[in-house]
């Protein structure tokens, strides 16, 4: 993750203040483009809070693409929309070197690729293969990019929200094990309830959107970084988390025997720390000055639903990891 700014504590209360200040205006400058969609919403609020990276499920037409590009337009981030497709190379998103004319005659310049940006919207990610998915392996994890064995550092905040397609698999590529662990969040955009899709319809096709107004910056998202890893937590708390996370691993010690029946994979050490910190995002969200268990357990689910891998049983059942996660989180007690 990235680092954060250093304050004192009178930075702190006024960060603290300004997000307590400002939660309401976000949801309204959000409703100017936005229709429902409130748990998503929530859920892509707190992964930038933590400073995580998240992966948006859901078909398409649901505006995942607005709804992305409207946060960054709140936070006054640069944004920058990738469209994976088949043919796509990873220079087209890191970047490449070219020879150009200079004072001291033609030097390899590097030009930098749309990675280069706050916030980057990987449109469709499993629709490229492996060798460029991975383009993003090293951006999201280290935040920089190595280029002919130049380092390349990328701007601050840094936040990559991948989108994928639930319903295509042809021409599609699945994300590999060790990236979609490095998205913190699984949201899923799901279709609105028919009364706000008529509100929907209505507004885009009765005039132009109004513009939004940004309450933050770049700087004080970095802050709020910061104050979210000070929020306090009860070990309990930790202890619950970690015991979800490692309850979801199958032949483990104290593993429930439904997940040793439907499991192949469980969740590994990133889960919990992603429960941990998504808890103290959300408590500041919601106005609170620590953690409390309803934190971690609103956690669970978008932690753990892409880290969980059914086995065959599962499939023939017709279970989902989501049913699997809420019955751990009924067989896991605090």
């Amino acid at each position: 993750m990235a680092e954060t700014a250093t304050m004192n504590r009178d930075e702190e209360k006024q960060t603290v203040e300004q997000i307590l200040e400002s939660r309401d205006k976000i949801k309204a400058e959000l409703s100017k483009v936005i229709v429902g969609q409130s748990k998503a919403v929530e859920e892509i609020l707190i992964t930038l809070f933590s400073s995580g990276h998240c992966l948006i499920t859901g078909a398409p037409g649901l505006a995942k693409t607005l709804l992305v590009k409207s946060i960054a337009q709140i936070f006054h981030l640069d944004f920058q929309r990738v469209q994976f497709t088949p043919d796509l190379m990873p220079a087209d998103i890191t970047g490449t070197e070219i020879l150009t004319e200079t004072e001291k005659g033609r030097l390899m310049t590097f030009v930098k690729g749309p990675v280069f940006a706050n916030v980057v919207l990987a449109d469709e990610i499993n629709r490229t293969p492996p060798k460029t998915q991975s383009a993003l392996l090293e951006a999201m994890q280290e935040h920089q990019v190595t280029a002919n064995g130049i380092r390349h550092v990328l701007p601050e905040p840094f936040f990559v929200l991948a989108t994928q397609n639930p319903i295509e698999m042809e021409g599609t590529y699945p994300l590999p094990e060790a990236q979609v662990d490095r998205f913190m969040l699984n949201v899923v955009v799901d279709y609105l309830p028919q009364n706000e899709e008529i509100e929907v319809v209505s507004r885009t096709t009765s005039g132009s959107p109004v513009p939004i107004v940004p309450i933050f910056s770049g700087e004080d998202v970095l802050k709020i970084h910061g104050v979210v890893r000070k929020v306090p937590i009860a070990d309990e708390l930790v202890k619950y988390a970690v015991r979800l996370a490692a309850a979801s691993r199958p032949k483990q010690e104290g593993t429930p025997s439904f997940i040793n029946d439907w499991v192949s994979w469980g969740a590994g050490l990133r889960a919990s720390q992603s429960m941990v910190i998504g808890a103290k995002a959300r408590a500041l969200l919601d106005g609170r000055s620590c953690v409390i268990v309803d934190d971690i357990k609103a956690m669970a689910e978008p932690v753990m639903r892409h880290r969980i891998l059914l086995n065959y049983r599962a499939e023939a059942d017709g279970l989902r990891n989501e049913d699997l996660i809420k019955k751990l989180l009924e067989s896991i007690s605090i």
